[in-house]
């Protein structure tokens, strides 16, 4: 009898445990469980009629892409303004989680775009997307072999596309958009095992896994999962943050040590410490004359540009976010968007509220209107002034110069996923 009892309570107590395990398991985007918490319907099985839920593991890196997360930050400039210009005064903003590529967009990444595009687009719109390497040109400087060969000589391949306007930029952005999503299409969606020769890595999946694949054609649903977020270009506020990365200063609480006026600590261009300690943290024109230093020991690598995994990466993980070439960002140009932005995920997208016939630059009473774009960052031709992530500069959106490149930008959807693709 006894020992009856004793089985039944060790019987009692273990559904006890089973049912508050089971009632404690609360539903995420990454497991919604198999049924609905609100009208307890069973959600489809794949192939089955019914509301479908699909399997998520969370958003992938795109390639070249790394994870920025969100905070607070100062943003503006820390540098005296010697321009007088005060169009970026210093304010709290706090910038969503997003991803960046680590590197510029480089010769060899843009020489793929303009084959991909030749092979299903219009002589005119493929010559409108080619770079101006004629930017390189100077009747006064013997620029020949870059307006020649920078481009697509094979020993340029890894350094920074220069020569593309804004417009081009935005260009390549819907272009890669199409061809990674085309590409995750092929390898998920379909069951396929075709990779479309884009940098996935293996597929690991098993014949069978492969077979139960949801089958999509045409369109992929956004339910899905399969496809990410489009590329774009920064907004300036993202391009400022991530290049400070004041995650890097950081030591307890929400306490930082010190502010950052470039992409490492110090007011100093040099290296503070370390076997390295004394040479150059970013390519730079470091005086009047002086591009790179003297033959045998060129402290800053390049006479122009470098290639783009040259120098140390910031605390992010990102390559010359100072230096080597100043970068496109997404925002309209106004002087006074300091004082217009919303203080969550700041953008100028329009001149909502500052409009460009208050300017007059029809009768040449200033040069800004709707086609004026920032770019940040500094480059191979300027001084350490504007290698200071705070300062801004802008330029025709159907401008371009060697000293302007550009990298992508997504935003992060929900949970971080655990791989890169």
């Amino acid at each position: 009898m006894k020992r009856l009892i004793f089985s039944v309570t060790i019987l009692t107590l273990s559904l006890f445990v089973a049912t508050s395990c089971s009632k404690g398991k609360k539903a995420s985007s990454l497991n919604p469980g198999k049924k609905s918490r609100t009208t307890g319907s069973a959600y489809a099985k794949k192939g089955k009629e019914g509301f479908q839920v699909a399997s998520f593991a969370g958003q992938p890196a795109g390639p070249n892409m790394v994870f920025i997360e969100g905070g607070r930050f100062t943003m503006g400039t820390l540098e005296e303004d010697v321009t007088y210009t005060r169009d970026n005064i210093e304010r709290t903003v706090t910038v969503a989680s997003f991803y960046m590529d680590e590197t510029e967009i480089a010769n060899i990444d843009y020489l793929e775009y303009i084959y991909s595009i030749s092979q299903d687009s219009t002589r005119e719109f493929v010559q409108a997307a080619l770079p101006d390497t004629t930017v390189w040109a100077n009747e006064m400087s013997f620029n020949d072999q870059y307006v020649d060969q920078y481009l697509r000589y094979p020993g340029f391949r890894n350094f920074p596309v220069v020569g593309v306007s804004w417009i081009q930029a935005n260009d390549y952005c819907k272009w890669r958009s199409a061809i990674v999503n085309a590409g995750l299409s092929a390898k998920y969606g379909d069951g396929s095992k075709k990779k479309m020769g884009l940098p996935f890595g293996k597929k690991k999946k098993g014949a069978a896994e492969a077979a139960a694949a949801p089958k999509v054609t045409g369109r992929v649903p956004i339910e899905t999962g399969i496809n990410i977020p489009d590329f774009r270009l920064p907004t300036e506020a993202e391009w400022e943050y991530a290049a400070k990365s004041m995650i890097g200063t950081q030591y307890i609480d929400e306490n930082q040590s010190n502010q950052r006026i470039y992409p490492w600590d110090g007011s100093a261009m040099r290296k503070a410490k370390g076997k390295n300690k004394g040479n150059m943290m970013a390519n730079f024109k470091r005086g009047r004359g002086d591009y790179a230093g003297i033959a045998g020991k060129q402290n800053d690598k390049a006479i122009i540009t470098e290639e783009v995994y040259s120098f140390a990466p910031n605390d992010f993980g990102l390559y010359n976010m100072a230096g080597n070439v100043n970068e496109w960002v997404y925002d309209l140009y106004r002087q006074g968007s300091y004082q217009d932005f919303n203080d969550l995920n700041p953008i100028r997208r329009s001149d909502f509220q500052d409009e460009a016939k208050l300017y007059d630059k029809e009768n040449f009473n200033s040069l800004i209107d709707n086609k004026l774009r920032v770019y940040k960052g500094g480059s191979w031709n300027d001084i350490a002034y504007w290698l200071s992530p705070g300062t801004r500069r802008s330029l025709d959106q159907d401008s371009s110069t060697a000293a302007i490149g550009f990298r992508c930008a997504m935003i992060s959807v929900g949970p971080k996923g655990k791989k890169s693709l």
